[in-house]
């Protein structure tokens, strides 16, 4: 479709990693639904996928790499939000989830929602739409107090909600699920939480590549592929 890219012939995805099951590692080998979907839209537009991970502390960093030419999109799971539509453009959302809570079942089995949380700490990550959410909750009296972890520490936020140092983490739910499947005393015990649109991002103002993603994108779907993806990575 001749878009230009920072490589020629080559589509550069930005992605935090590991944030399964939308991109992370399993050996040397990239895998998950961001990378799956990238791979195939790089293939509609007759370009090879390169990934470029992300690994700083704060999310919103990934977009980062947009602004100084290191990457031509990111897809991270991203929700799009008017705080992120600041420092990218955002393709058509590819799914629609929310925010779910996971709490330690053995240390608090009364914990159902968000409404049972009063005088314990939420766990979330920096720079992820949980944390406005959680801050909220705060500025409410519905919880004590919110710890923020650097994006990388999930598995040390999981960790301390597993040894009852905090009363819960706030996260979108199907990276929950995938997270806690091995550890049995952690459970999700609410799910949608909030409505929120996920999509790939573009350089601001890259409309070519807007257009490019999004026609690719819809060609996926009307094929039946995008929801094939979204059925193996996003609802097991």
């Amino acid at each position: 479709m001749g878009v230009s890219t920072i490589l020629p012939g080559v589509l550069s995805v930005g992605s935090a990693l590991p944030d399964p099951p939308f991109e992370f590692m399993d050996g040397d080998q990239a895998c998950g639904f961001d990378v799956e979907l990238m791979q195939a839209i790089a293939a509609e537009l007759g370009l090879a996928w390169r990934l470029i991970p992300y690994d700083g502390a704060d999310f919103n960093g990934v977009f980062a790499g947009l602004t100084k030419g290191t990457c031509d999109c990111v897809a991270s799971g991203a929700t799009i939000t008017a705080e992120r539509e600041r420092l990218a453009s955002f393709c058509a959302p590819y799914i629609r989830s929310g925010q779910s809570l996971v709490c330690n079942i053995e240390a608090t089995p009364h914990v159902r929602s968000i409404d049972d949380l009063r005088g314990m700490t939420l766990g979330v990550q920096q720079g992820n739409t949980s944390e406005p959410v959680a801050h909220r909750l705060k500025d409410e009296g519905r919880i004590a107090e919110v710890r923020t972890y650097a994006y990388h520490d999930i598995g040390v936020m999981l960790d301390d909600l597993a040894a009852g140092k905090i009363g819960g983490v706030m996260k979108l739910a199907p990276v929950m699920r995938w997270m806690i499947r091995h550890r049995p005393r952690l459970r999700v015990v609410q799910q949608r939480i909030t409505e929120e649109a996920l999509g790939v991002a573009v350089r601001l103002g890259d409309e070519a590549l807007r257009a490019a993603v999004n026609g690719a994108q819809a060609q996926l779907q009307e094929r039946g592929a995008l929801a094939r993806l979204v059925k193996k990575w996003l609802e097991a």
